[in-house]
C-alpha cells in the first residue's frame, strides 16, 4: 500500500513543474491551497453520502477521491506519506481517549 502512496506522491510533486493548462493537479497548485482545500470539502462531503446510501463500491471510489486530493494537500504543503504513517504508528496501541489526552484537547 505504501508503494502505491509514495509513487502517487513522486507524480504529484512533479506535478508542481507541470503546465496547468495540461494537469487537472498542476491547475489545483496553481489556483492555491484555497481551491485544494474547497476539493476535499467537496469529496468529503461525497464520501459521507456515498456511506449514507450504503453503496460500498461508491464509498471506495469516493473515498478514494478524497485520498487523492488529501494527497494533493500534502504534497502542496511539502509533506508526503510517510509523514502521515509516522503520525498513524504512534498513535497505534494508544486509545483514541489517550491520544486526545495527549493534544490537551
Amino acid at each position: 500500500m505504501s508503494d502505491t502512496l509514495n509513487q502517487l506522491a513522486d507524480v504529484l510533486e512533479q506535478r508542481k513543474q507541470a503546465d496547468p493548462t495540461g494537469s487537472y493537479v498542476a491547475k489545483l497548485y496553481h489556483k492555491g491551497l484555497d481551491a485544494i482545500l474547497k476539493k476535499i470539502g467537496e469529496e468529503a462531503t461525497e464520501t459521507v453520502m456515498a456511506a449514507k446510501d450504503g453503496n460500498r463500491e461508491k464509498i471506495v471510489y469516493e473515498t478514494a477521491d478524497l485520498w487523492f486530493h488529501c494527497m494533493v494537500l500534502l504534497a502542496y504543503q511539502g509533506l508526503r506519506p510517510d509523514d502521515v504513517m509516522r503520525e498513524l504508528e504512534r498513535r497505534f496501541g494508544l486509545s483514541g481517549l489517550e491520544e486526545k489526552a495527549g493534544r490537551g484537547d
